[in-house]
């Protein structure tokens, strides 16, 4: 018996997958990809439960009338403490905000209350995929600057958890 695994056999690069699977961790992605010549590597975890509820979201037409409403709101409701955003949780991604698993479901978090490091604050679905966006640390939830189904840009002020 030959031995042909060797033969046009992929060599994996170990300590790139596992700088990607960092990078994962880091920026709270589920899946992340790269190519170079031939080669083509792809790391991804399983979403948090929240990803079976995406097909409700798309169902959904509203959110554009929600999003030219929303930032004047959170204009408002932000304008006296503007330097506590600096702290906030920010958008690893462009997406859209929601604040709960499922349309008119509970929320995950509201302003008041007290939140574990790696708690769930909220989802930024992109690209069809829901990801979570977890507290750093353990702190109260002070603030909530996005509106659920609203339009989120990369390194956009999200949650303010002191």
């Amino acid at each position: 018996m030959t031995d042909h695994s060797d033969k046009g056999a992929m060599k994996v690069d170990v300590d790139l997958v596992r700088q990607l699977a960092e990078m994962l961790d880091a920026t709270h992605l589920t899946e992340i990809e790269v190519e170079d010549g031939d080669r083509r590597i792809r790391v991804a975890r399983k979403a948090a439960p929240v990803a079976a509820a995406a097909p409700v979201y798309h169902a959904a037409p509203a959110p554009a009338p929600m999003a030219a409403a929303a930032p004047a709101a959170t204009a408002e409701a932000g304008a006296p403490a503007p330097a506590s955003h600096a702290d906030a949780v920010k958008s690893p991604m462009v997406g859209t905000a929601y604040l709960s698993a499922e349309p008119g479901g509970k929320a995950f978090v509201s302003v008041g209350d007290t939140v574990a490091a790696g708690a769930t604050l909220l989802i930024v679905e992109a690209m069809k995929v829901m990801n979570p966006i977890v507290a750093p640390s353990a702190g109260k939830v002070t603030a909530i600057l996005v509106d659920n189904g609203q339009p989120v840009e990369f390194d956009q002020p999200l949650v303010v958890v002191e």
